[in-house]
């Protein structure tokens, strides 16, 4: 009987730190790249639809405003995750003890 644990390749992540500083590059290298290669093919769009004007115009705005957003987008990083982690809680105690009275009346039990 296999279990899924033994077919994955990547370890199970049991930490709360973030990724690694070359992973998070990585990610926005990616996304810049893709944000990139959407605006040529807005700009292309853009040239092809010519004739048409309020289509020219809707690829032409995307393909000006697209490279200000990549930059932004690569030059932030991931946001932290929010993650509820369950920590050790020492158990509330039975009954609490009283303090001992400080010159309160003492009771023996002893003649």
């Amino acid at each position: 009987m296999t279990t899924n644990r033994e077919t994955r390749n990547e370890p199970v992540l049991i930490t709360e730190a973030q990724p690694s500083l070359g992973d998070q590059h990585a990610a926005r290298k990616k996304r810049y790249v893709i944000t990139m290669m959407i605006r040529i093919v807005s700009v292309m769009l853009a040239a092809v639809f010519y004739q048409t004007l309020w289509l020219m115009a809707i690829f032409a705005v995307l393909g000006t405003v697209l490279p200000w957003i990549a930059v932004v987008m690569a030059n932030d990083r991931p946001p932290k995750k929010k993650i509820d982690v369950n920590r050790y809680q020492v158990p509330a105690p039975d009954r609490i003890l009283e303090a001992r009275p400080s010159a309160g009346r003492v009771i023996d039990s002893e003649p």
